[in-house]
């Protein structure tokens, strides 16, 4: 069954697959931004530690494969392809691909849990821009953020109950969990919900996982120095909690939909050395990536997109 869209296109940043990919692939990030070479090598180290390979595409195309297999389990049998902001496969080549296979009515899935400029706009515009540039009119709805659906929600509590089954019974009293998203600059969370939509999701999962003791944090601040980006930076807040006596902290980036070098470095290199460095045992979450029920709940979202349109009819 196919009811008035055509086509699903999953839309993200991109990684690198290889180390031959990081510096192209870092240019492309950097492109029309005055980035000096050397902050980009320095980037890079981050790419290198881990083969050049990060988990983003691989895990993408699971999250697009089982999304396209549940919806044709509810009667719709609509492709789901993938376009990516900085790498392959580029965002203005799927939807060329798409325009040729005779494409002409599309759903946006926005791969961000919260809503920005940096991390919503942008992609929008990157695809009116390539509908541009191809000279192409198509139409184009978005799934809206998932930051409170309830199948998210609880696919991230699973994960962090996971990880807690790791720790001490005798430790949870002295357990913070603490959630993280990316930084983005104050000027820019001034005028979106961003912060507003992690704060909310931070708390219901808090909720779902049963444990009262939580909070926030940013990673992977970038950006002039002697501008003011949203805080506390995850690696202050590990010093801190010690500080405070906490002997375990879990870390859930939960603004991220799946596992990427931003997750494995921010949290597996840097934050792990802080927590060594002042002895609190530090427990990495997982993100959502490809877990059913987060499958489940991009699924409802494009279905409501479908009943929106019926209704509209």
């Amino acid at each position: 069954m196919r009811k008035n869209f055509d086509a699903i296109m999953m839309i993200g940043y991109g990684a690198p697959e290889k180390k031959e990919d990081i510096m192209p692939f870092l240019r492309n990030v950097a492109s029309g931004r005055p980035i000096p070479e050397d902050r980009l090598r320095e980037v890079a180290h981050h790419y290198e530690i881990f083969d050049g390979k990060s988990p983003l595409n691989e895990l993408t195309y699971k999250q697009a494969q089982k999304l396209e297999k549940l919806l044709l389990e509810h009667g719709y049998d609509l492709p789901v392809y993938i376009g990516m902001r900085n790498w392959h496969p580029f965002i203005k080549d799927s939807l060329e691909q798409m325009w040729e296979k005779g494409v002409r009515k599309l759903i946006g899935l926005i791969m961000a849990v919260y809503r920005s400029d940096a991390s919503w706009e942008r992609y929008m515009r990157d695809i009116s821009e390539a509908c541009e540039d191809l000279e192409i009119k198509l139409h184009v709805e978005y799934v809206p953020p998932l930051f409170d659906h309830p199948l998210f929600i609880e696919s991230s509590a699973k994960k962090v109950v996971e990880r807690m089954r790791d720790i001490p019974k005798d430790r949870l009293k002295t357990t913070m969990l603490v959630f993280t998203a990316h930084s983005i600059p104050q000027k820019m969370s001034d005028s979106c919900p961003y912060a507003f939509q992690f704060g909310t999701s931070a708390m219901l999962v808090a909720q779902r996982a049963g444990h009262g003791n939580w909070m926030i944090a940013y990673q992977s601040r970038s950006g002039p120095p002697n501008e003011k980006w949203l805080e506390p930076d995850i690696c202050d807040v590990v010093t801190s909690l010690s500080e405070q006596g906490f002997t375990d902290i879990v870390v859930q980036p939960v603004g991220f939909v799946c596992d990427h070098i931003e997750v494995l470095f921010d949290i597996g290199v840097e934050a792990s050395e802080a927590a060594r460095d002042c002895g609190v045992n530090i427990h990495r979450a997982e993100t959502v990536n490809d877990d059913d029920l987060y499958i489940m709940a991009l699924s409802d979202g494009v279905l409501n997109l479908f009943n929106s349109e019926n209704s509209r009819q």
